[in-house]
């Protein structure tokens, strides 16, 4: 696999640190709402990520944490008088309702902050004693900036243009050697849950929290760390120099960071009304087609969200499970033989189509074109497999639509039990077709329609589906 390094800013060939395993740090949710459109991208791209390595035969350790303290979170609990705890807890849980419609898997590993401020208090303590980092008299601890020689070799940020960034803060944190230093520590204000230490009574600042977690889950080096475009600085950044500044070892070999999501043109920001919650757009649109439009586009390019884009992925999804339904049907009523020369030639390109979807996907996980050889599968599937193919072919051709869909995270929903009202009216229908009653059998297909099913008859019988 090739894998677009944003540290070295080219494509270079994935090989992880112990053959044969991969592990991945993917920044998470900071818990204090529902997650939006924004975050989505990133979840579900390093979550195809996974998927990919898994197919390659990795053994894959997927860290991804839950942010459950910081100011927002401080904020948004003090106007509903609850802690910040109950405030994590809600949306933890409510995160999980909507990664799970989104097809996301949970990660191998779900840290959350508040629970490793024992590796947060000690990794801070090591950047002390080495001279990277320094307590102040109020008890806030920072980062020393300048005694890190490689910051900046992330994100090519100039010194001088984090000065002027970090120079409106001076005001307030007036006990800073720098203004470019940043907070490892924040020592209590009232109100804010707090933490022994060896600086008083304090929480961790957001940058420590990630180098601490994704080390002890993954070691001190581990092979991918990916995320958001937006967080490449400070973030990341301020990752590195803090990793790299306690253990003296590479942090990261491959960093990987998903392109921003406009929404009708326009930047995703609240203040233009167009910030939309995962929550707010499941009551409109399917999750599923949600994730193919994300997919849709190469993970590093930008993506216009509109609801023509997502009307155009839920149209393209219902191709799909048109393809696995029909597939689906042939492989069990179909003849029971063989494959003919025809369908020889047919099993044949079918392996044509799963490598291309995955040299597609060993592009640099170019998902674009890995959907391209999904298309063109369903399409040959819909023209080579019939009412008189065999069971084997078709059980080829859904297996192979099954396998590579199921990298993407499509086809979840299954098609094997009908609600009870709906096989009546179609054992009703198939009733009523052997009287010749075709009033009452036209109504029927109509009735099975407005349900929100497909019924198409066929020399086997009738075939219903849900209508996705």
């Amino acid at each position: 696999m090739q894998i677009y390094n944003s540290l070295t800013r080219k494509k270079e060939e994935f090989k992880p640190l112990q053959e044969g395993k991969a592990g991945i740090y993917a920044c998470g949710p900071t818990v204090y709402n529902y997650f939006h459109i924004g975050n989505a991208r990133p979840f579900i791209t390093f979550d195809v990520l996974r998927r990919q390595l898994e197919r390659e035969g990795y053994e894959v350790t997927f860290v991804q944490n839950f942010t459950d303290i910081d100011d927002k979170m401080i904020r948004r609990a003090n106007e509903e008088g609850i802690t910040v705890k109950e405030l994590a807890d809600r949306f933890i849980a409510e995160y999980y309702v909507d990664a799970k419609a989104l097809g996301i898997r949970p990660a191998t590993v779900h840290p959350k902050a508040t629970e490793h401020i024992p590796e947060i208090i000690q990794l801070v303590s090591r950047l002390i004693e080495n001279g990277h980092a320094y307590a102040t008299p109020s008890g806030d601890v920072y980062y020393r900036v300048s005694a890190f020689p490689g910051y900046g070799k992330l994100s090519g940020q100039r010194t001088e243009d984090r000065e002027v960034g970090a120079s409106d803060r001076l005001n307030v944190e007036t006990d800073k050697e720098s203004p470019e230093d940043f907070a490892l520590w924040k020592s209590q204000k009232p109100g804010e849950p707090a933490w022994e230490s060896p600086w008083g009574m304090g929480r961790p600042g957001w940058h420590i929290e990630c180098s601490a977690m994704s080390m002890k889950y993954l070691g001190e080096t581990f092979d991918i760390h990916c995320g958001g475009k937006d967080l490449l600085f400070p973030h990341h950044e301020n990752e590195i120099a803090q990793s790299e500044g306690a253990t003296g070892k590479p942090y990261v070999r491959y960093w990987m960071h998903n392109g921003f999501i406009n929404v009708d043109n326009q930047k995703m920001s609240k203040s233009l009304n167009n910030f939309f919650t995962v929550r707010d757009i499941s009551k409109e649109f399917d999750l599923e087609a949600v994730r193919l439009f994300m997919l849709s586009a190469h993970y590093r390019s930008p993506i216009n969200f509109s609801r023509e884009q997502i009307e155009a992925a839920n149209a393209s999804l219902n191709r799909i499970y048109t393809a696995r339904d029909h597939l689906r049907f042939c492989s069990e009523n179909g003849e029971d033989r063989g494959l003919n020369e025809e369908e020889t030639a047919f099993r044949d390109r079918i392996e044509q189509y799963e490598k291309r979807f995955d040299a597609a996907m060993d592009d640099d996980l170019n998902t674009a074109d890995a959907l391209g050889a999904i298309f063109e599968l369903v399409k040959d599937s819909n023209i080579s497999i019939h009412e008189t193919s065999s069971k084997a072919a078709a059980k080829a051709a859904l297996d192979s639509l099954t396998a590579i869909c199921g990298v993407l995270g499509f086809l979840t929903k299954g098609n094997d039990e009908l609600p009870e009202d709906i096989l009546r009216m179609v054992k009703e229908r198939e009733e009523a077709r052997k009287n010749k009653d075709w009033k009452k059998s036209d109504e029927l297909r109509d009735s099975i329609r407005a349900a929100g099913y497909i019924l198409e008859d066929t020399k086997q019988g009738q075939k219903v589906r849900k209508d996705v």
